[in-house]
């Protein structure tokens, strides 16, 4: 088989697994973060995560949502951001738990696990893009956490033409070296 079936087959698998929700409760919905705005709200597709990951709350999959992101180029923290964003629609200021140490996945999942030991919490449900769900997921079992569930962002554009063979790369990067 050529590398380039190879690479379309594992594309393939990455997506339809992205795409493939698994509603399950879990101690903790995390987010990972993603651009925001000049104006300082989520991105549309930010939005999206975070409009899945709230829906799951509201329908008691979880009680509480990390939402975890850095300060980027935009000078936000993108943490502070989403947790408004949440706020506005009427998550609770105590339900959201921020990390805005979230440079990259890794650093996300690696600051998820410490934050969840430290509560006493062991499972966790995945809220962001299908093509990241792989990734996210397996990010998480790495740094000892239960993946109970994901959810994807319902949100498609453009740049995923970009984005699903370049998370293909990075999950096999990722898988081989971590």
């Amino acid at each position: 088989m050529s590398a380039l079936a190879v690479f379309l087959l594992a594309t393939a698998a990455l997506v339809l697994a992205g795409l493939n929700d698994k509603l399950a409760p879990a101690d903790v919905i995390v987010v990972p973060g993603n651009t925001i705005l000049s104006d300082g709200t989520p991105s549309p597709r930010l939005q999206a995560r975070l409009d899945v990951a709230l829906k799951q709350f509201q329908e008691h999959r979880a009680p509480r949502i990390l939402v975890s992101g850095a300060t980027g180029k935009e000078g936000f923290d993108e943490a502070a951001a989403m947790a408004r964003y949440l706020q506005s629609r009427g998550v609770p200021a105590g339900a959201i738990i921020k990390d805005n140490q979230g440079w990259t996945t890794d650093a996300t999942a690696r600051n998820a696990a410490a934050l969840m030991r430290q509560h006493g919490w062991h499972t966790a449900m995945v809220a962001t893009q299908y093509f990241h769900v792989p990734r996210f997921r397996l990010a998480l079992e790495r740094s000892g956490i239960t993946v109970s569930g994901n959810v994807h962002a319902p949100y498609f554009e453009l740049r995923d033409v970009y984005s699903v063979p370049r998370e293909t790369v990075g999950y096999a990067v990722y898988f081989a070296l971590h």
